[in-house]
């Protein structure tokens, strides 16, 4: 694993530790490298209205456009897990981004002009696999197709 892959998969670890997932069961927790080496992290959170709950993934992305940070992220790190009685997300399987947020890291993407890369880690344990998110997301639509990147 890549020093960058560690650095932003422990970061997860941490974040998924507060996740907010009363119904699902399931924590996720995500890290954004920024260009200055700083880490922006998120954690699920669920709601009772399932529709309004927010991934991990989309709370890290909306921490660092309200920094005014959304152009300068360059990689992505998440990992996820079943939650154990005390709340600790389990499970040696990498996990990755799902659809919507895979749209919204692009956005950072596009803006920042850069493909992404998105280290996808186990709950626990060393596995991680990693991708560029135009792999993960291929032919996207975002700032470019409206002559904004």
């Amino acid at each position: 694993m890549s020093d960058e892959a560690t650095r932003l998969i422990a970061a997860a670890r941490q974040a998924a530790l507060n996740a907010h997932a009363p119904y699902s069961r399931f924590a996720v927790g995500a890290a954004l490298l920024l260009r200055d080496g700083s880490i922006v992290t998120g954690a699920n959170v669920e709601n009772a209205s399932y529709g309004l709950s927010l991934c991990a993934e989309t709370v890290a992305i909306a921490t660092a456009s309200a920094a005014g940070r959304l152009r300068d992220v360059v990689a992505v790190g998440v990992i996820g897990g079943a939650m154990d009685a005390d709340g600790r997300p389990t499970g040696t399987g990498p996990v990755s981004p799902c659809g919507r947020c895979r749209q919204v890291l692009n956005e950072a993407a596009q803006l920042g002009g850069i493909d992404l890369p998105v280290h996808c880690g186990a709950a626990e344990g060393d596995a991680v696999r990693s991708w560029r998110l135009s792999e993960l997301l291929p032919a996207a639509f975002g700032p470019g197709d409206l002559g904004l990147a």
